[in-house]
């Protein structure tokens, strides 16, 4: 892609005048040293493009460094698990340097370009992202370019009035332009911090923090703050990292009387973003996080000319995992998944089912009336069961950001303690265990098998437990997403090899699916999934492409399956289950235990 498209963006973004001049031949020069610094082993690795992020091959696990491995130095010992688990790109949560005390998750950056002291040092850092290039494993980060922390020094350089960096952050001396914002803009965390300015008396300003306190927003219609980001995107691309997460993307530029949200400019930004990394470090992808409305989330690929991100986040799936579990009914996640938002052919999704943020439960609506259901009150169930407090739930878990009023929240919990496994270990129930376990390897099932890049949250492999010792944190007692983020239990770890364990029934399987994954072309993301109605509501199926059927039991009781609601469209008559060898015929009906699945190929 040429840059001559980036140029005229550029221009059209920020303006034609002397100012934009400058800032143009700046971002020339920045674009000109990071190719120059990029290694002749990076640049290898870049002749081979970035076709890579569509294999069948690729498979996720996200993780803080503080709570799977303590710190960096500890890291390097744990490869091996990864590599055992079948891993090949691992998703390091925040490790860059953040604000000392509440740092949002370490999403309050004070430094791009330094590794937090609490972690190690940039220099172990490096060393690790070579350890893993040599073992096949893709590197990927969080890159929080919305907000800095206020004690980033651009911040700092801000406040004392530095004529270079003043015009960075959302600042005004009078109260008037921030209320004029407030009328549009909704309340990211209206719980623990409810409106979107905040007025500093040594200053004398209203600065935009439209996530936290301590979290300055960017101004991006200051051509100076793309090109910084870009400066040190382009650095940390130069030291090996091949995946940039973009977080909280939709929010990046403002205007006044809308609600700063999916605003075009933002994908003007992200379009530039993309033809330079094309430029300097063409076999880098960006991971967009857009945790918005489906039509809106597939604008973020971009188009076939002019791309922006090469992989985003099917928050949809995980919310409709959850649905058809609570309900045993997988007609609202076959209907909807069934609709076709225009994700292009080289457009892929991350599959999860839990990850280190909370579940809101955003539906089709139409869908759900379609149903026979009254959406306000689903979405009541859904959030009282996967809290475990509706009768014959066996989940727990917690709300996260419940309004009194309104009844609305979003809920924390592991993805073991959501599927039962707490509640059954609680009551030392062993049909309730292994029926958890069910569950747990159900839901990996579909999100290894279904087209896009399967992702785990680390501790989910070994069926680990909500973490409810965070409430003695005073830094994290008042979050409840810190449910889910405990250490990693490398006692429990030590168990994945005995199958009779808990953790190692879970592991293993995980392990298993992610072997035939990784041989066989049918989980490449170039192939489609195609959800079918299979007339039994507790059942879901998808085909691919007529090589491949996948049926998966969400109850707690066996179904039957007419072979005809899944054959109309041309499957041989037998077909061999890829995980246990047993051979199925396309006639009659199909019997599936509870939560049992089944991949046919």
């Amino acid at each position: 892609m040429s840059l001559d498209n980036m140029k005229k963006y550029y221009y059209e973004i920020y303006g034609d005048n002397g100012i934009t001049d400058k800032r143009y031949k700046e971002l020339e020069t920045i674009i000109k040293i990071g190719k120059k610094e990029r290694s002749a082993e990076l640049k290898k690795q870049d002749s081979l493009g970035k076709e890579w992020y569509l294999s069948e091959k690729m498979i996720g696990v996200m993780l803080y460094i503080d709570k799977f491995s303590d710190n960096l130095k500890h890291f390097e010992e744990k490869i091996d698990y990864l590599a055992d688990l079948g891993i090949t790109y691992v998703h390091f949560m925040p490790f860059l340097q953040s604000r000392e005390g509440n740092n949002d998750g370490g999403y309050a950056v004070s430094d791009y370009l330094e590794v937090d002291k609490r972690f190690g040092t940039t220099k172990q850092f490096q060393n690790i992202v070579t350890k893993l290039k040599q073992r096949n494993i893709k590197t990927c980060m969080d890159f929080v370019l919305n907000h800095t922390a206020k004690e980033h020094e651009w911040a700092e350089k801000c406040r004392v009035g530095d004529p270079e960096y003043l015009d960075m952050y959302h600042m005004f001396d009078l109260e008037d332009i921030p209320k004029q914002y407030e009328k549009t803009l909704t309340e990211i965390f209206p719980g623990v911090a409810p409106k979107n300015f905040t007025y500093y008396p040594d200053i004398n300003k209203y600065v935009m923090t439209r996530f936290y306190e301590f979290q300055w927003d960017l101004n991006y219609s200051n051509p100076q703050v793309f090109n910084k980001i870009m400066e040190a995107l382009l650095n940390l691309a130069n030291r090996g990292i091949d995946i940039f997460r973009l977080d909280a993307i939709p929010y990046m530029w403002k205007a006044l009387g809308t609600k700063s949200m999916n605003l075009p400019q933002v994908h003007v930004l992200l379009k530039m973003m993309e033809m330079i990394v094309e430029e300097v470090c063409p076999s880098v992808i960006f991971l967009g996080e857009a945790i918005v409305e489906p039509h809106e989330i597939v604008k973020y690929f971009g188009s076939a000319d002019e791309k922006e991100c090469q992989v985003m986040y099917n928050a949809s799936m995980m919310v409709l995992l959850w649905n058809s579990l609570a309900t045993k009914d997988t007609r609202l996640m076959e209907k909807s998944m069934n609709i076709d938002y225009g994700t292009p052919d080289d457009g892929v999704w991350i599959n999860y089912a839990r990850c280190h943020d909370d579940i809101g439960w955003g539906f089709e609506t139409g869908i759900i009336r379609e149903l026979g259901m009254d959406p306000e009150a689903h979405k009541q169930f859904i959030i009282r069961y996967m809290e475990g407090k509706f009768p014959g739930s066996f989940a727990r878990g917690e709300l996260y950001e419940f309004n009194p009023i309104t009844l609305d929240a979003r809920n924390s919990g592991t993805m073991a303690s959501m599927c039962g496994l707490e509640e059954a270990l609680y009551e030392k129930h062993p049909y309730k265990i292994e029926v958890a376990i069910k569950r747990i390897l159900l839901l990996n099932a579909i999100i290894i098998s279904y087209t896009g890049i399967p992702l785990l949250y680390s501790g989910d492999e070994l069926g680990q437990l909500n973490y409810w010792d965070y409430k003695k944190n005073p830094d994290e007692a008042h979050d409840s997403r810190w449910l889910h983020r405990g250490p990693m239990d490398w006692e429990k770890a030590q168990k994945r090899k005995d199958i009779s364990s808990i953790e190692g029934k879970i592991f293993q399987g995980i392990k298993q699916m992610i072997e035939i994954r990784k041989k066989s072309p049918l989980f490449a993301s170039t192939l489609k999934s195609f959800p079918i109605d299979t007339w039994n509501k507790g059942v879901f199926g998808f085909h691919k492409d007529n090589k491949m059927l996948v049926l998966a039991n969400f109850t707690d009781e066996c179904q039957w399956v007419d072979a005809y609601s899944v054959n109309w469209f041309g499957l041989p008559y037998e077909m061999t289950d890829m995980i246990c060898g047993r051979t199925i015929r396309l006639d009659g009906k199909i019997l599936l235990g509870p939560y049992e699945f089944l991949w046919l190929s």
